[in-house]
């Protein structure tokens, strides 16, 4: 087959001009990625092989090579593994032509323009890195398994060629053309055979596969012969006893055994023995991905049985609202062809997957109390998590318990969010709920009208500005025997005895106005199930209050934008006595309730209402013309 010539497509172009052009100043970090390429592409092979012996045709030896060449200006990064067929190599040549394109571009807007490391790693487009160092890049593979291979070749300018090549064995050969400031000149010299290696040791040494390279030396006769060395420990960190490991090799080696680019904000080296053992190496990125929270994010934590790879994403040990969670769990009790449908049974992994959770979830506790800024910066990271966390273990109350105590929320007051614990022991005497107001943002929130009397009696508000805020405390519905309660829910009231006054007042002037309310809502329609006289409100004229079970308004916009319309609010009208447009509203129904005048009005109210709690009307422009006509007789 001839060479075919591919274009990437535009967005693609893009990108890759922007990480090869970048001022990018750990040029090195290309060597770190290329090794982990290769180190993954054994792995897989391997995994493949614990159930098709067959396709190693028997080189059961995986290794890795790096040769630097001063002759070519080229260094060559060559594995055993897995290998790719033609098909393969266009989707998987790095992930740069893949979904996470376009997000990434959207995260460069945010950052300014700006490519950094977080940014290149955070989105899988660190093969592309090669480009940073090299003014061609060739690749040549071979699936195993396979009887043909296939040569891929760019010069990082937005085409690459496509062609038939010749190759022994499977696996992947990169071949770096290196820029001649690379090779001797006013940068770093790649290809020199001691600065790779002193490179291989800081960034790949815990690769659990040999990475080779050739050393010239002298024989007796002080002939030149080429050595083969291993220049990686190939020592698993997660082996040595952990107060040998210094922090920075636990960075170094979450940095290129998960593909991350900044140290992690908390990692944990766990180790359990007697009835069950295992060690667990996790971490905390530094930063949530980008698709974290789409079906397209796959979690799971690396598997290995005696020190063996047994499976990339194992999604057993932990439960999902700490799908963020990276890292591996080698445990000697689990068989090393264990299966997927074998896994999902395993006792001895439920058991595993627990003690996991625990100490998790207590090292963030501990975390919160004694490093909270640390902690903020992780819950700005990863809150949401969490709070799907609650609202997934609904009916689970030791679950619900485990992470309660670990949630914060904006409030009232401004300043750090705060815990429930934190809220509670600020509540003032004669206070016995703890309120919370659903809002796009506080601004929004503290504009509602029910705020009014909360903030004159100096109650506390929770503010509630991701929609998941709402659903989790919906499922706890109270914290420490304090109820959680919901200004825009029809049973809001605060206990005090002038409220409690004020609340029978309105009671006993509802029932001489039982014609008027009913109109009310005969004039509005189906929309809304009830109108009533509120106490809650004080310069406002209007609001809307939903049920006391049953989706809020903010849920049922929730579930309106996943293009769910099924689950509607129950909206009551709550209507003002005390305001000057309820007199006007008595009035107009005193000439009528048939009126247009009378009918429009009670339409105005119930529209206020709704923009309020931010609901477009059906028809605005019917809104601005009745809005103008009012206007107009003023």
């Amino acid at each position: 087959m001839s060479a075919e010539t591919l274009q990437f497509q535009a967005e693609t172009k893009r990108l890759l001009d922007l990480v090869v052009n970048s001022i990018y100043t750990n040029k090195e970090i290309f060597l770190r990625e290329l090794i982990s390429n290769a180190s993954d592409a054994c792995d897989k092979l391997h995994f493949e092989s614990l159930t098709n012996r067959e396709i190693l045709n028997g080189d059961e030896n995986f290794e890795i090579f790096v040769v630097p060449d001063k002759d070519s200006k080229t260094v060559t990064v060559s594995d055993n593994g897995i290998g790719m067929t033609r098909e393969e190599v266009i989707e998987n040549i790095g992930t740069i032509a893949k979904s996470g394109t376009r997000a990434f571009l959207e995260k460069l807007k945010e950052n300014e323009g700006k490519v950094d490391e977080e940014l290149i790693g955070q989105f899988g487009v660190g093969f592309y890195a090669a480009f940073i160092v090299a003014e061609k890049v060739e690749i040549i593979t071979k699936k195993a398994g396979e009887n043909s291979a296939v040569k891929w070749t760019s010069e990082g300018a937005g085409e690459y060629t496509l062609e038939e090549a010749e190759k022994d064995s499977r696996g992947t050969t990169i071949v770096l053309h290196l820029k001649p400031e690379f090779c001797g000149g006013e940068e770093v010299d790649f290809t020199n055979t001691y600065e790779l290696e002193s490179l291989v040791k800081k960034y790949s040494d815990y690769i659990r596969y040999p990475i080779k390279m050739n050393f010239e030396t002298e024989d007796k006769d002080k002939n030149k012969v080429i050595e083969v060395r291993t220049v990686n420990s190939m020592q698993p960190l997660w082996t040595r006893n952990k107060n040998d490991i210094k922090p920075e090799e636990y960075e170094e080696f979450f940095k290129h055994q998960f593909h991350e680019w900044e140290k992690p904000l908390e990692f944990f080296h766990l180790k359990a023995e007697g009835t069950f053992e295992y060690t667990a190496l996790l971490c905390v990125p530094k930063h949530a991905a980008y698709n974290l929270y789409y079906s397209d994010y796959e979690p799971g934590l690396q598997l290995y049985s005696r020190h063996v790879f047994i499976m990339n994403k194992c999604k057993d040990f932990l439960p999902d609202y700490l799908r963020f969670i990276k890292g591996l769990v080698d445990s000697p009790d689990l068989p090393l062809n264990i299966s997927r449908e074998i896994l999902q049974q395993s006792a001895q992994v439920k058991k595993i997957g627990k003690a996991l959770e625990k100490n998790i979830l207590n090292r963030f506790a501990k975390i919160l109390k004694n490093e909270r800024d640390k902690y903020e910066e992780f819950w700005q990271e990863y809150g949401k998590s969490l709070k799907i966390g609650v609202y997934n273990n609904a009916y689970d109350e030791k679950a619900k318990d485990d992470l309660k105590d670990l949630l914060l929320f904006p409030t009232s007051k401004g300043g750090k969010p705060a815990t429930l614990a934190e809220y509670v022991e600020r509540m003032p005497e004669g206070q016995t709920k703890i309120y919370t107001a659903s809002g796009k943002d506080s601004a929004t929130i503290e504009q509602m009208p029910q705020m009014e009397i909360l903030k004159d009696k100096g109650f506390e508000v929770i503010y509630l500005t991701d929609p998941i805020d709402e659903f989790a405390l919906e499922v706890l519905q109270k914290y420490n025997d304090k109820e959680i309660q919901s200004i825009s829910r029809e049973d809001f009231e605060t206990d005090d005895e002038e409220s409690k006054k004020a609340k029978a007042e309105v009671e006993e002037l509802a029932k001489s106005q039982e014609d008027l309310l009913k109109d009310v809502k005969e004039a509005i329609g189906g929309e809304i199930s009830e109108v009533r006289l509120t106490s809650r409100l004080k310069s406002g004229a209007v609001c809307l209050a939903t049920g006391k079970t049953g989706p809020s308004l903010n849920m049922e916009k929730t579930f309106a934008a996943m293009n769910n319309n099924f689950f509607k609010a129950t909206r009551i009208l709550e209507l003002n006595p005390n305001h000057e447009l309820f007199k006007k509203l008595s009035g107009l129904h005193a000439l009528g309730k048939d009126k247009p005048e009378f009918k429009e009005f009670c339409g105005l109210l119930y529209t206020q209402a709704l923009l309020i709690e931010g609901i477009m009307p059906d028809n605005p422009v019917d809104l601005a013309n009745k809005i103008a006509a009012l206007m107009a007789k003023i």
